[in-house]
């Protein structure tokens, strides 16, 4: 098999950056809004955004394939796999540059499964990437993920994981942390979950997340826990599937409050592309990152695919070959390509340069946490 990293290469010497055996990007068509500016040629909005995503690819910020890799008796994500959104000629097509893979467990698992089953979910990820290692590269942090994209191939990065994978101990949270993990959901759990925010114990646990170099994601958590963790934590804080609840009112999307105060924490909200949280278009998922754009800030706003989560996707992004069409969408709609390049790469690598920042200082002021639940919450 070919390096990744020659056809790469070949491929921005060409303009763009598909596989010689795949077809192109169906070109995204635009209707001219009523009473609006005509929009871009076609062939220069494609243009453009193959040189955006060539040299600045997604940095997907949920993906849940592992899960949906268990349930298949046989796959093989180099040659294309129909069963599920994600596999390598997709990743390509998609000019996807890194993913953040999902740890997340199955519905009705018993508290006590939740640890065994995270790490068998863990091993499963670190198998597969073995498999395909023209293709896919671990990253632990900001620079092998640029690393991998240099290569040629795409970082995986391990997380998110339910808080419930802890079974409330900071020990097995470290060991986790030890084995890969770099993002942990604050969600489902007693000192997590509750109405009324973080308990002591969960205040703890983010202390401890921050010295370590575990992001928080919030995506599901109740509003007084959202507000409680960005007062809480030293280090920037993810909403992996997230967006505005102004527009859509589901649960997991975030208010305008929350957005503000999301931005002025410098945390990142990353946009599902899924029906049900953003709706049925590559215009609707648009209008929610205008939307968080306009209030979180363009450093504070990025990408989440949830493929292979379950989830139903808008039209013209189906899977992971996609997001093409959504960034035609946004230069269309008058993005620059600075904000362009951070929503799609830069802010993630932000992110992940502030956990390892946060972490190092933690770590010179403090050592291990021996708090307990029963200590803090008993």
């Amino acid at each position: 098999m070919a390096d990744l990293q020659d056809e790469l290469r070949a491929a921005v010497e060409m303009g763009g950056l598909d596989r010689p055996d795949r077809q192109p990007v169906k070109e995204p068509e635009f209707v001219t809004d009523a009473g609006g500016e005509a929009p871009e040629v076609n062939g220069d909005v494609l243009r453009r955004t193959h040189a955006l995503l060539a040299a600045h690819p997604v940095a997907d910020g949920y993906n849940g394939l592992p899960q949906a890799l268990r349930q298949l008796p046989w796959y093989d994500l180099e040659l294309g796999e129909g069963a599920i959104d994600t596999d390598v000629p997709r990743l390509r097509e998609g000019r996807v540059g890194a993913m953040f893979w999902s740890l997340r467990l199955p519905e009705g698992l018993a508290e006590e499964q939740a640890v065994g089953a995270t790490l068998d979910l863990l091993d499963l990820v670190q198998t597969v990437v073995r498999e395909y290692p023209e293709s896919l590269r671990m990253a632990y942090n900001a620079a092998q993920t640029i690393d991998a994209r240099n290569c040629g191939r795409v970082a995986v990065l391990l997380g998110p994981a339910e808080a419930g994978a802890l079974g409330d101990s900071l020990g097995i949270l470290r060991a986790l942390h030890a084995l890969g993990l770099r993002v942990l959901t604050l969600t489902g759990t007693s000192w997590a979950g509750g109405g009324n925010g973080l308990t002591r114990f969960g205040e703890e646990v983010v202390r401890e997340m921050n010295r370590i170099g575990v992001l928080a994601d919030l995506s599901g958590a109740c509003d007084p826990t959202v507000r409680r963790v960005l007062t809480v934590s030293r280090a920037p804080v993810l909403c992996t599937r997230s967006a505005a609840r102004a527009l859509r009112p589901h649960p997991a999307n975030l208010p305008d409050d929350l957005l503000t105060r999301l931005g002025a924490t410098k945390g990142l909200c990353l946009v599902p592309l899924t029906a049900e949280q953003t709706g049925p278009s590559v215009r609707d998922v648009a209008d929610h990152l205008d939307h968080v754009r306009a209030l979180a800030g363009p450093e504070c706003v990025g990408l989440s695919g949830t493929y292979d989560s379950g989830a139903a996707h808008p039209q013209d992004l189906p899977d992971a070959s996609g997001y093409p069409h959504l960034i035609a969408e946004l230069l269309h709609r008058g993005w620059s390509e600075p904000d362009l390049s951070l929503l799609t790469w830069g802010n993630v690598q932000r992110v992940l340069r502030a956990a390892d920042f946060t972490a190092k200082a933690a770590q010179q002021r403090r050592g291990p946490s021996t708090a307990s639940i029963a200590q803090l919450d008993g």
